[in-house]
């Protein structure tokens, strides 16, 4: 073996060692917001692999007309009125028009060699809920209802809230799975000023840069977000909107997409 081959190896063995031991550190950080990270961690990958691709996207893709027209009224409620508390629901019973959970090793979302990765995390979740609702007898649920539900309510609003606007915006287009590929997905959202909330969530308002570039550590967001603007010129999609301002009107304004066409945009419900 020559030492080109060695270094090779030992380069290949260095990088799977990295990535084992990043495992390892998220995964416990996931479990007190009751995410199962390797769950989360394979759908988010879904979802940056098929951005803006409205047949393969895993999160806060389009439903078309017909769909809409097919909800019965809780999953209205849920899609359209209480979508800031959706994400519980994501992880047990993912998105409209989608099987399977993140909790369940056999869900379309997992390749057969990832089951045990699903098995440790939904493992993981199913004793924290205890430790949970031991803390509940314990303590009283008062106790955990001030100090844990309540948060994790907050945790839960904000995720929704900041997704969801990255994602839904009118002009923004959507591509049918033959009219779409990896360039047109990413350039297909929209980045976001969150004040002072900005740096707390690692410049994640930079989404565009965040959707082109996978590997892209946060801190050079907003480095690379001004690289690119004079490059992509009209495909760079950025508001200086308020966010609640924002949020209103998205969504009362994308509701659904036509059932028909490649590049296809949101609609409002026309009564």
């Amino acid at each position: 073996m020559g030492p080109v081959c060695r270094r090779s190896r030992l380069w290949s063995w260095l990088i799977l060692q990295v990535q084992m031991a990043q495992q390892l550190d998220w995964s416990p950080q996931h479990i007190p917001i009751l995410v199962p990270y390797h769950g989360w961690r394979i759908s988010h990958r879904t979802h940056h692999a098929n951005t803006g691709n409205i047949d393969t996207d895993e999160s806060w893709y389009p439903i078309s007309k017909d769909t809409y027209d097919e909800m019965g009224p809780v999953a209205r409620a849920i899609r359209f009125s209480l979508f800031l508390f959706a994400y519980p629901f994501y992880l047990f019973f993912r998105s409209p028009g989608r099987s399977g959970s993140h909790f369940l090793p056999s869900s379309p979302l997992f390749r057969p060699n990832e089951k045990w990765d699903v098995i440790t995390s939904t493992t993981c979740l199913v004793l924290f809920v205890g430790f949970l609702a031991w803390i509940g007898f314990a303590v009283g649920p008062i106790f955990l209802l001030k100090f844990y539900i309540m948060p994790y309510l907050v945790f839960v609003v904000w995720l929704d809230l900041v997704t969801f606007l990255h994602h839904t915006e009118a002009d923004i287009p959507w591509y049918r799975n033959d009219s779409w590929n990896f360039l047109k997905g990413a350039i297909s959202t929209i980045d976001r000023d969150y004040g002072l909330f900005n740096n707390i969530h690692h410049n994640i308002g930079t989404h565009v840069a965040h959707h082109i570039f996978l590997n892209m550590p946060h801190y050079y967001l907003k480095d690379a977000t001004e690289a690119i603007k004079p490059i992509m010129g009209g495909y760079f999609r950025e508001s200086q909107e308020p966010i609640l301002k924002s949020l209103w009107r998205s969504a009362r304004e994308c509701i659904y997409v036509p059932n028909e066409g490649q590049k296809i945009y949101y609609q409002r419900h026309s009564k």
